[in-house]
C-alpha cells in the first residue's frame, strides 16, 4: 500500500503541526488507523529526546539551488512542528513517521563540538561558509538546556570559521556574544525565517516556533548588535500567506534587515499527505484551491525536485511572485551590495584544549 494514500483518521492536537503519524515510506508494513466513532479525551503527546552521538557533523551537498555547499544540523527532528517542513520525510530513514514522530522524537548530537573540532583539524579541509540549522532549527526548545548549537558556535569562533545561521527562534539572542565576535571579523550572518505576520495562522501552522512579533524583534536586535541579518519568507503558500509577502519585506526592512529571499511550498514524499491533512483540518474551504496552485508551481504534480525550479516554481503564479518580490525589495532597499563572509581568517587553534576552556 502506498503510505501517501494511507487513510489515517487522527484528530488535531493543540500544539502539534501534523494531524497524523503515517508510516514512513521505507516501512514494510503500512498501518491503517480507523476511528471507531467514539469520543475520547485527547491524550497529550510528550516530546522525547534521544542522545544520538554523531560520527560526522558537516554535511556536504552539490545542489545548484543552494548557495552553501555544507551545513550542520545539531538535531534530527524538530519540536517546532511546522506543518510544511520539508525535513519531515527524513525521519523515515530512522524508521519513524514524518508526522507526529518528527516533532516528538528528537535526536540530539551531543558530541557535536568534539566531532566538529576533529573535522576542522583535518589538513585537507578547505574553509567555506557553513550553514547552521538549514534543515532542522538549531534553536528549537531543547537547545535551551543542551546548548549543542552554542558549543558549535564556540568551535567556529576558535577556528575563525564563517557561519550562516537560519532560525525561527528568539533563543538565538542567548548567543549574541559569540555571533558579535564572529561578525566583527565578517564571519557571521543570521537569516530569520518569517512565514507569516498573522499570529493566529502561525499558531496552527508552526505551533511551537517563535511568534511572528518575536521574529521581527529578533531582526531588530541582531541589526542593532551589528550582526548582518536577512529574512527568508518561507514557505510561500498560495492563497494562505502569499498575500503577506510585501508586508513581510516592508516590516523586516524597517527593523534593519539588509537582504531577503523566499521559497515556495515544497511537498516531497510523505509531506504531501501530511500537508493535505493539515489543509483539510484548518482551511477545508481553500484546500483544493491551494493544492491546485501548488501543483501548477511544480509542473502539474505535488512536488518536482527539478533543480532551478524546485525553490521558486514555474508558471504564471511563480512569475508573478518573482515580480512582486523583486519590486518589494527594490522599494524597501533590500538585496543591494552584499559583502560575502570571509574565509581567509580560518586557522586551527594551537592547542585543542583552548576550545573547551
Amino acid at each position: 500500500m502506498d503510505p501517501t494514500e494511507n487513510p489515517v483518521q487522527w484528530t488535531y492536537r493543540k500544539g502539534r503541526g501534523a494531524i497524523s503519524n503515517p508510516s514512513g515510506r521505507y516501512e514494510l508494513e503500512q498501518i491503517e488507523f480507523q476511528h471507531d466513532g467514539r469520543e475520547y479525551e485527547e491524550e497529550a503527546l510528550e516530546t522525547r529526546y534521544f542522545d544520538a552521538p554523531a560520527k560526522s557533523l558537516i554535511n556536504y551537498n552539490q545542489s545548484p539551488d543552494i548557495a552553501l555547499d555544507r551545513s550542520i544540523n545539531p538535531y534530527r527532528g524538530c519540536e517546532h512542528g511546522c506543518a510544511y517542513c520539508f525535513a519531515r520525510p527524513n525521519h523515515a530513514y530512522l524508521g519513524l513517521s514524518p508526522g507526529l514522530d518528527f516533532e516528538t522524537q528528537i535526536f540530539c548530537k551531543t558530541n557535536a563540538a568534539e566531532v566538529l573540532t576533529r573535522e576542522l583539524r583535518v589538513p585537507r579541509y578547505r574553509c567555506a561558509t557553513i550553514g547552521l540549522g538549514y534543515n532542522t532549527d538549531a534553536y528549537q526548545p531543547i537547545e535551551r538546556r543542551l546548548e549543542i548549537t552554542r558549543s558549535i558556535l564556540e568551535v567556529l569562533r576558535e577556528f575563525h570559521h564563517p557561519v550562516s545561521v537560519i532560525t525561527k527562534s528568539g533563543l538565538l539572542e542567548r548567543d549574541l556574544d559569540i555571533l558579535q565576535d564572529l561578525a566583527r571579523d565578517d564571519l557571521a550572518e543570521v537569516i530569520v525565517s518569517v512565514t507569516t505576520l498573522d499570529a493566529g495562522l502561525s499558531r496552527i501552522l508552526e505551533p511551537r516556533a517563535g511568534a511572528p512579533h518575536s521574529r521581527v524583534a529578533l531582526v531588530r536586535t541582531l541589526s542593532q548588535a551589528g550582526i548582518p541579518v536577512g529574512v527568508l519568507a518561507a514557505p510561500v503558500i498560495p492563497f494562505l500567506n502569499d498575500g503577506e509577502l510585501e508586508d513581510i519585506i516592508k516590516t523586516v526592512a524597517e527593523q534593519g534587515a539588509y537582504c531577503a529571499g523566499y521559497v515556495i511550498l515544497r511537498l516531497p514524499h510523505e509531506l504531501k499527505q501530511l500537508f493535505r491533512e493539515w489543509l483539510e483540518q484548518h482551511v477545508p474551504e481553500r484546500a483544493d484551491r491551494i493544492m491546485n496552485v501548488v501543483r501548477s508551481l511544480h509542473g502539474g504534480v505535488d512536488y518536482s525536485p527539478e533543480f532551478g525550479r524546485r525553490l521558486s516554481g514555474q508558471g504564471e503564479f511563480a512569475q508573478l511572485l518573482r515580480q512582486r518580490f523583486t519590486l518589494a525589495c527594490k522599494r524597501h532597499g533590500l538585496n543591494g551590495q552584499r559583502r560575502p563572509l570571509r574565509t581567509d581568517r580560518f586557522r586551527a587553534p594551537s592547542d585543542q584544549a583552548e576550545l573547551f576552556e
